[in-house]
């Protein structure tokens, strides 16, 4: 029989996964997230010739990957299980996927070092933002799409298919298919 408070955890995940507002403080989610980072510092912490435990540890830790997934060490997120990844999947050194709402990335993709990928969202007013309550937007990254070094995207952004999002852009909108866009805030570079 589930506790009220395993019960009351699941509503919050619930909220959290449709963009409601929820309790993020809620010891729930804390108790996931350090079973995440366990995960996460034995794959960070292992030899990077043990690829048959990286690969077992990283795709038990992901909601869903294709074939040839690579991700260097180290990796970060939040809960794992949000993010989801197709074939030919390659990410360079320091990626952080805070998971909060779906992350949704295509077939060949290549991420470059330190690029960041943010779904959650808290309030502007101090206030509110202090009650720990925050919401979620989800991600979704084409297929055939380069993200360059130090890149960031932010909660909501669309990447088409095609697209190639320039070194240490800062994305804040959605970028439409076959574009190279760069700049903080990045902005249409060319189409291609």
């Amino acid at each position: 029989m589930e506790t009220a408070i395993n019960i009351e955890f699941e509503k919050e995940w619930a909220k959290m996964l449709a963009g409601e507002k929820y309790d993020a403080a809620h010891p729930g989610f804390m108790e996931r997230l350090q079973k995440v980072r366990v995960k996460l510092w034995e794959f960070n912490s292992l030899s990077p010739d043990r690829v048959e435990e990286r690969d077992r540890i990283i795709r038990g830790l992901l909601g869903s990957c294709g074939e040839r997934l690579h991700i260097n060490q180290p990796f970060r997120c939040d809960f794992g299980c949000n993010i989801h990844v197709g074939d030919n999947f390659f990410a360079n050194f320091n990626l952080t996927v805070l998971d909060e709402a779906k992350v949704t990335i295509g077939r060949n993709c290549f991420i470059g070092p330190n690029v960041s990928i943010y779904t959650a969202c808290h309030p502007l007013e101090a206030e509110e933002r202090n009650t720990i309550v925050e919401w979620a937007e989800p991600v979704t990254i084409g297929d055939n799409v380069w993200i360059g070094g130090s890149a960031t995207i932010l909660p909501g952004v669309t990447i088409g298919d095609n697209a190639v999002i320039g070194a240490g852009s800062v994305v804040t909108r959605d970028v439409d298919a076959s574009c190279a866009v760069g700049g903080n805030p990045a902005r249409l570079l060319k189409r291609i």
